[in-house]
């Protein structure tokens, strides 16, 4: 008689829990926050921060790739004036330190834009580089590589979230971003200029002199084309992972 309510027990129990919905199972680059919870700011800081060193390696499920190095195809920038003016092109450009951020501030609202402020302590860039013009009075058309250090970067941010039904869950989407760069040092050089030394010293002098105002040059290329890749980043991860994942009730 045990033995026949034993048996009745465990089958009851397992089609219970059969008949269960099944628990979600959260990504480990998610860190789950509660939705209603007062402090979900400081919540989503710190699920940003948890996500840095996997944005660094990828994430292979869902087709996500590294982030080190940031790559841009090429910069383009006409430094001097004139009919000789010294220009230069940055190709296959390896940016590396962007996944190392660290987020200042959020401000986030319903129905409204979210901001934010982010400081990325470095960033070096490597790229291809080519000349063409004249650069102190000094024939400057060449190739070679190019070497940048980037310290202290502020970034503010502006955009919208909006979300939409997938196969009946629910997803987020970055709709637009705003980004706004400040650069407060910066380093650059290149080398094996043609093997010409005189060329390439006459190059690093200017930089060395001029880095401020050749960031300056970079931005109206720069700031769209990081914006363009940082919103396909992010999309990648939201439109993998259903708005129920990133919170626990």
């Amino acid at each position: 008689m045990f033995l026949k309510y034993f048996i009745v027990t465990v089958v009851t129990v397992s089609c219970v829990r059969s008949a269960e919905k099944p628990s979600k199972v959260i990504p480990p680059y998610v860190k789950q926050c509660i939705r209603n919870d007062p402090k979900l700011v400081d919540c989503i800081i710190q699920a940003l921060n948890h996500i840095k060193p996997y944005l660094k390696q990828g994430i292979k499920e869902i087709e996500l790739p590294p982030v080190e190095p940031f790559k841009l195809d090429s910069l383009s920038l006409a430094l001097t004036g004139g009919t000789n003016g010294y220009k230069i092109t940055l190709k296959d450009i390896d940016a590396y330190g962007a996944s190392d951020f660290i987020i200042q501030k959020i401000i986030a609202h319903s129905n409204s834009p979210f901001e934010g402020k982010i400081k990325i302590p470095r960033m070096t860039l490597d790229a291809k580089y080519l000349s063409s013009g004249v650069l102190l009075v000094i024939p400057a058309t060449g190739n070679g590589t190019f070497h940048a250090d980037l310290d202290d970067i502020w970034v503010n941010i502006k955009g919208n979230i909006s979300n939409y039904k997938k196969k009946s869950k629910e997803y987020y989407r970055l709709d637009n971003l705003d980004i706004e760069l400040d650069i407060k040092k910066s380093h650059m050089k290149v080398s094996n200029i043609n093997n010409n030394r005189i060329i390439g010293e006459a190059t690093n002098l200017f930089l060395a002199e001029n880095s401020q105002e050749v960031i300056q040059v970079m931005m109206p290329q720069l700031r769209p084309k990081l914006t363009d890749i940082i919103i396909r980043i992010i999309n990648q991860l939201l439109s993998n992972v259903s708005t129920d994942v990133f919170y626990k009730n």
